[in-house]
């Protein structure tokens, strides 16, 4: 499962990918999702001016999810329970669905941010 910013990488700028991270997104293979929790993110993000610079991104978000082949992974009551009840200081609510979405159905986190390792219960490529 793509982090949020992994899949911005991946629709914008490769090269800010790791080597690894861009094998398994490019595997045919390999299944890859992103979250509704991204799509939201990236889209309120866009509307606050927070993501210069990716508004093709924000603007033709469902085209760009055709093209790369992965496949949306929607948000479950399961998901936002355990988002809002499991112990972490970090607060970003984004982070903390993503997190628990690939806790609660065993997928692996693609992400380059530091806060995850702090679970380890969560399995995190970069």
């Amino acid at each position: 499962m793509l982090d949020t910013h992994t899949f911005l990488w991946a629709a914008h700028d490769v090269s800010r990918l790791s080597e690894r991270s861009l094998t398994v997104i490019e595997d045919i293979n390999a299944p890859v999702f992103v979250s509704a929790v991204s799509a939201y993110e990236i889209m309120y993000k866009h509307k606050l001016g927070k993501l210069p610079g990716y508004t093709y991104v924000a603007e033709n978000y469902f085209e760009i999810i055709e093209k790369l082949g992965v496949d949306e992974l929607p948000i479950n009551t399961r998901h936002a329970h355990f988002a809002g009840k499991f112990e972490w200081a970090h607060r970003d609510p984004f982070d903390r669905l993503l997190a628990a979405q690939a806790f609660t159905d065993g997928l692996t986190l693609i992400t380059n941010d530091p806060a995850f390792k702090e679970l380890t219960w969560v399995s995190v490529l970069w």
